[in-house]
């Protein structure tokens, strides 16, 4: 029994070692592919074992990083702001919408549902924004369109809410005097960290990779975000080399068109991949933390 145990363990951990190569590969090809010399990979394509290096890609992104820098504070801002202003409207929506009692529940629930469903369309979305709002332009453009408030993670933290939370604990905090607010962010907020973490996530994520609301909304480039700055860069590269005028011998042929849009997924994902590890503590702490003690 001890030796089958033993080799069912060591099969798993090379199934799961083999299954994390897998998911490591590409960012690993990704990393090559950025620093391999543009010949070579118009020549022979992509490989995980360049014949040459270059860091052309990189050095045209550096004659752009002043650009580059502050496309990367306005992407950091928004999305600390958004997310954090998007984890409280959501929750402050989902809370009241799971208490069976709140009147008219159903109704504003199937409102938020119809959301999920529907939409006004984008030329109407975006007079209201522009016109009725006049956020063209603004930091707000990056923030409150689509990414504010999203229906389904209303949806799941109002589940969440009505599986997980106690309502004999909800009960016996309002016989105790606590009024709504109160039970909301003493007892709701503090034993759904795990929801909160992962919506957290999910928006977090969101606000870093969205660029359509900064292509739609904003046309000043001082207020671009990074993806946005990075999608510019890119498309400037694709018109010079596109360029007939050029010629295949000009300034074009030495665009790094194709490790650029390597250097480009770098330059996005990289910020993501150090700061994930410190904020895995708190993830993996609001799945075990928040247990009721009988």
């Amino acid at each position: 029994m001890a030796n089958e145990y033993r080799a069912w363990r060591v099969s798993a951990h090379i199934l799961l070692g083999l299954l994390s190569l897998a998911c490591l590969l590409p960012f690993v090809l990704l990393i090559m592919s950025s620093v391999t010399d543009p010949s070579d990979i118009v020549n022979k394509g992509y490989t995980f074992f360049p014949s040459s290096f270059s860091l052309t890609a990189y050095e045209y992104l550096l004659d752009n990083s002043e650009m580059i820098f502050r496309a990367y504070g306005i992407t950091a801002l928004t999305t600390v702001l958004g997310t954090s202003a998007s984890l409280m409207i959501t929750s402050m929506l989902a809370y009241p919408l799971s208490r069976r009692d709140l009147p008219g529940g159903m109704v504003i629930a199937f409102i938020v549902f119809f959301t999920l469903l529907f939409n006004g369309g984008l030329v109407p979305t975006y007079m209201v924004y522009t016109q009725m709002f006049d956020i063209k332009n603004t930091l707000f453009a990056q923030l409150v369109p689509w990414l504010l408030m999203n229906g389904f993670n209303v949806l799941l933290m109002r589940a969440f809410f009505m599986n997980s939370i106690p309502t004999p604990v909800i009960e016996s905090a309002s016989i105790d005097g606590a009024g709504e607010f109160k039970i909301y962010s003493t007892i709701v907020l503090p034993l759904s960290l795990p929801i909160m973490a992962t919506v957290g996530l999910f928006q977090g994520l969101a606000y870093w990779n969205d660029w359509n609301n900064g292509l739609v909304f904003v046309t000043d480039a001082n207020l671009f975000n990074l993806q946005n700055v990075l999608n510019k860069i890119m498309s400037d590269i694709e018109f010079l080399s596109s360029n007939s005028g050029m010629g295949s011998g000009g300034a074009a042929a030495a665009l790094p068109s194709e490790t650029f849009r390597m250097a480009i997924a770098v330059i996005g994902i990289v910020p993501i991949l150090i700061a994930y590890p410190f904020f895995q503590k708190y993830f993996v702490k609001g799945l075990t933390i928040g247990a009721v003690k009988g």
